[in-house]
């Protein structure tokens, strides 16, 4: 049975006092009874001490992104085995920022993803189509095509890591808005796609969370999709009382 899931992308937000401080006001806000994983995904510098922090708690720390090898002359990059040593186990992949602004192909995403699997890593994948993508019809080919080249070289077994999270590019700081009905829409379509390439028990266990500007308004009637098992928060997520409204809302 797939988990519900409620992770937050902080992205280039917020220092390491910061970073306490939001991290104490989710401790004091989020609900205790939630059936929900709930996850957070500070920055590279304070995520030691967010593990620390949220160590007692129902509260998970994802980094936002790793480098594809193990070790080597790469500087400013992080590797698997760090983020494991400080207590990371689960990890972004595939965001269309690094996509669109660090030049991430669907080949060193797959190359990122077999790293983390290797080392026993939750991997939220990360993808999406733009807004010409939608204009011009092609959003679902373009979805099959990052699916299939950046995640289905993995075998069956490796899927019980890993976390799908469908962002629509074009709903995103464009002014366009994406329905609850377009979410369901392509999130049953990523479902089928799995199903077709691994079967349908993996299908139906996979967790899809959707990244479209989930706020408090809107996260009631987009989680009550079928297909949609969550979401992965931008914005929302740097203020814990609209992120605790998000995570009541699963």
């Amino acid at each position: 049975m797939r988990k519900k899931i409620v992770a937050g992308n902080w992205k280039m937000h917020k220092n390491a006092e910061e970073t306490e401080d939001l991290l104490n006001d989710l401790i004091d806000k989020l609900p205790n009874d939630v059936e929900a994983q709930i996850i957070v995904a500070p920055t590279f510098v304070n995520l030691a001490s967010a593990v620390d922090h949220l160590e007692f708690t129902n509260i998970a720390v994802a980094a936002q992104n790793m480098h594809q090898t193990e070790a080597g002359a790469f500087t400013g990059e992080i590797s698997a085995d760090m983020l494991k040593s400080i207590g990371v186990n689960t990890v972004i992949i595939g965001h269309s920022e690094r996509r669109a602004y660090f030049n991430e192909t669907d080949a060193i995403l797959a190359n990122k993803v077999s790293t983390a699997l290797k080392h026993d890593m939750v991997v939220i994948f990360c993808f999406g189509e733009e807004l010409k993508d939608r204009q011009d019809n092609q959003h679902f080919n373009v979805v099959e095509n990052q699916l299939r080249d950046g995640l289905f070289h993995i075998e069956n077994k490796d899927w019980e890591l890993i976390v799908l999270a469908y962002e629509p590019v074009w709903a995103i700081g464009t002014g366009e808005t994406a329905s609850p009905e377009q979410a369901q829409e392509m999130h049953e379509f990523i479902r089928e796609t799995v199903r077709k390439r691994y079967g349908n028990t993996i299908a139906e266990d996979v967790s899809i969370l959707y990244g479209g500007s989930v706020k408090p308004e809107n996260a009631g009637e987009i989680f009550s999709k079928p297909d949609v098992d969550g979401g992965l928060i931008g914005g929302a997520a740097l203020k814990a009382e609209d992120f605790s409204k998000i995570v009541s809302a699963i």
